[in-house]
């Protein structure tokens, strides 16, 4: 089924790619389901991606490759019928080796109105993973469409390079990917300034990098030259931290009012979806 959003301009891949040349970065709090993105949405934000983490744990999935492709696709449809910005998805590496498999699912996540994607390559070898940003763009070729296929390089997060290599080899990397067609750089574990604006200085794919403690705030990042500034599964992760202790407190002391500190009223979730039906 074709999202009845999909040709509204503020909700296309082109659209999406001209977030990444805005004068300060893109920010994305990313959503994990149907809830979290509408809120997300609801907040300010002028797309939506989501983490992989954070949906595949809300699946009763650990992170890493190990959700199936259909539980994906049904969380994705989910997502995208409450949105009317940009959606990106992040896929890990496509949930499959052979490029063919994963073209499936980035055609089954068109036809959602999905506008872009993030594809790593974890411990793959490279040449993996520009296999199938090739045959994803083919593809697009063939059938006159559109996506934002954003190149996800684990070099620093998995510590793939020795500490002083790891920029090279995330360069080298990043020229591989944009020679395969990819339209951004997404290096999470990146944080240091100074490498921060090499990386982004050595390629002309839009920067995207991951919040994390210590990062620069979004406008120093413009700076050195950063286009996108993702969440990852941060947010989750600290909702669910605040959700266990409010459950173990619950547990321990059976006292209601603190249930009530900051809660989201009743009213106000209700209507987030009101016009989502």
């Amino acid at each position: 089924m074709t999202h009845p959003n999909r040709d509204k301009p503020k909700n296309t891949a082109a659209h999406f790619r001209q977030l990444h040349r805005a004068a300060t970065p893109l920010v994305l709090p990313n959503a994990w389901d149907a809830v979290s993105a509408r809120l997300f949405e609801s907040a300010g934000a002028t797309a939506i991606a989501t983490t992989s983490a954070g949906l595949a744990w809300s699946l009763g999935c650990a992170d890493g490759r190990a959700l199936p492709v259909d539980e994906a696709v049904g969380a994705v449809a989910r997502i995208a019928r409450v949105l009317t910005v940009p959606l990106s998805v992040d896929i890990e590496n496509g949930y499959s080796d052979d490029p063919k498999a994963v073209v499936e699912f980035v055609r089954r996540l068109l036809d959602l109105g999905v506008t872009g994607i993030n594809i790593e390559d974890g411990r793959d070898a490279p040449e993996t993973l520009a296999a199938k940003i090739e045959a994803i763009k083919a593809f697009l070729h063939r059938t006159n469409t559109d996506l934002f296929v954003n190149a996800r390089t684990d070099v620093i997060l998995a510590g793939l390079a020795e500490p002083s290599q790891r920029v090279e080899e995330t360069i080298r990397r990043a020229g591989l990917y944009a020679q395969a067609g990819a339209d951004g750089l997404f290096v999470p574990g990146l944080r240091e300034p100074t490498e921060i604006e090499d990386v982004a200085l050595a390629t002309r794919l839009p920067l995207n990098v991951m919040a994390w403690g210590g990062l620069p705030a979004a406008a120093e990042l413009s700076r050195l030259g950063v286009r996108r500034l993702s969440a990852g599964s941060a947010i989750p992760q600290w909702i669910w931290g605040q959700a266990e202790r409010a459950a173990r407190s619950f547990l321990e002391t059976g006292h209601s009012d603190p249930l009530s500190a900051g809660a989201k009223p009743f009213a106000e979730m209700q209507q987030l979806f009101a016009a989502a039906r």
